[in-house]
């Protein structure tokens, strides 16, 4: 069964860092454009950063505006995991951060996305 999974979401104080993995499971993401998405309570899902497939040399990572600079896509295929480095970390920040797997071409719209996983909620407060 195609699964993704998140990992890595936590409590962190403003101006923190964490790193959230997207790990899958039955399928080689490396085949893949990667989206990591995001929603806040009462507010609808947000893309955040994608990245092309594996085979597209450093995968066009992209970033939203609110988050560049601060939050890093990258992959690494040999373990078949997709990561976010969230760093200077915002209390707007705080939400459930899913990732998706699509066969497109990259991008934050969420409808593009096939592979969902189940989440991991990163709340940043002091």
């Amino acid at each position: 069964q195609v699964q993704l999974v998140e990992s890595g979401g936590g409590l962190v104080q403003p101006g923190g860092s964490l790193r959230l993995s997207c790990t899958a499971s039955e399928f080689t993401l490396d085949y893949y454009t990667v989206g990591w998405f995001r929603q806040a309570p009462g507010k609808e899902r947000e893309g955040v950063s994608c990245i092309d497939s594996g085979n597209s040399g450093d995968g066009n990572p992209y970033h939203v505006d609110s988050v560049k600079g601060r939050f890093t896509i990258s992959r690494d295929n040999a373990k078949n995991t997709v990561y976010l480095q969230l760093n200077s970390l915002k209390p707007e920040d705080t939400a459930v951060y899913y990732c998706a797997a699509g066969r497109r071409y990259p991008t934050i719209v969420v409808a593009q996305y096939d592979y969902w996983g189940q989440g991991t909620q990163v709340t940043v407060s002091s």
